[in-house]
């Protein structure tokens, strides 16, 4: 495999081509220059994109990935589907069946360095299930085809970031999921990540998953029993971590400057402070993948496909998040 990821583009997946994937990547493509435009790949159908151009006003063309193109114009790693286009908004499995191919095409790209790492546009979890790929989103997607043996979401902004314990679970399972070994491999992904990123010492801090921590066994043991055991160890490895903290609390500390990551114990204890600080930029990264992956945090918007109202600000974010990962591997 290649390093020079001076010279890898980032490949950008077009997610369901019934939602708007396709319009927050050409609106995401078109705030770009030429030479920005020139260092991404679409994996994707092109007769989607094709029919989502005239509705955001793309006035840039599309060329076949690893050929030449005119200036300004995107490279497009075709995926050949039938029954596309689909109809915008339209739940489909030929829609969830075309989100699967274009990420495993992705992902081979990767692996073979040919790209340098992927942003994936939203998926929907239920026609991707219907199509009979049987995933609960993109996170536990990318580590079966990369032979992962766990992987984990990171939601990233510029004031407050979380990495999650478990993700897309019941409450219930979440809390069974939540044991000393997952919530330090969770904790050393994120020490890991951070010091990747050029942070000498990464300050941690790890949710409680009952209120107030359990309040020494008075609203629960799982605080006590497995989150706060895995807190000692990874200070016993030297991460400056602390823990477990009320969940009421940690957040409103993290963001006002005391911590840099918040392990959070399940997906909305992590989600809902993430997306209620910085709803349309903060970014999906996937952590302990052979490759590099990060996503909008956003869904398909079935609701409002094809009409060109899609914000695309977190497609920028995630496209320049995918951009700080590669220039890290160069300078590794």
């Amino acid at each position: 495999m290649t390093n020079d990821n001076a010279v890898l583009p980032i490949a950008i997946t077009l997610g369901d081509p019934a939602g708007v994937g396709p319009e927050v990547i050409l609106k995401a493509l078109g705030a770009m220059n030429a030479e920005e435009r020139a260092s991404v790949v679409v994996v994707g159908t092109r007769s989607v994109l094709e029919r989502a151009g005239p509705i955001v006003g793309a006035d840039f063309g599309l060329h076949a990935f690893g050929s030449a193109g005119d200036a300004g114009s995107v490279a497009v790693e075709e995926i050949d589907l039938p029954g596309l286009p689909l109809p915008f908004g339209k739940l489909d499995p030929v829609g969830g069946d075309a989100s699967f191919r274009y990420i495993e095409r992705a992902v081979r790209l990767a692996e073979a360095g040919k790209v340098a790492g992927i942003v994936t546009a939203p998926i929907n979890k239920e026609a991707l299930n219907k199509a009979g790929h049987h995933y609960d989103g993109h996170t536990g997607m990318l580590a079966a085809l990369t032979g992962s043996r766990a992987s984990f979401m990171l939601l990233a902004s510029e004031r407050l970031s979380a990495i999650h314990v478990s993700t897309h679970v019941s409450l219930r399972d979440a809390i069974g999921r939540a044991t000393t070994e997952r919530v330090l491999a969770t904790i050393r992904a994120g020490h890991t990540h951070l010091k990747r990123l050029g942070l000498e010492s990464p300050r941690i801090a790890v949710a409680g998953i009952n209120p107030h921590c359990g309040e020494n066994g008075l609203f629960g043991t799982e605080d006590v029993d497995a989150i706060l055991p895995a807190v000692e160890l990874a200070r016993a490895e030297g991460i400056d971590v602390q823990g477990p903290i009320s969940a009421d609390t940690v957040y409103y500390r993290a963001y006002n400057g005391a911590f840099d990551l918040v392990v959070a114990e399940y997906h909305d204890q992590g989600h809902i402070p993430m997306k209620l600080i910085a709803f349309d930029t903060t970014v999906n990264v996937s952590l302990g993948l052979p490759i590099d992956r990060t996503s909008v945090d956003h869904g398909t918007a079935f609701d409002i496909a094809g009409t060109g109202k899609a914000n695309h600000v977190n497609m920028l974010a995630a496209i320049a998040y995918a951009r700080k990962l590669a220039a890290s591997k160069k300078t590794s």
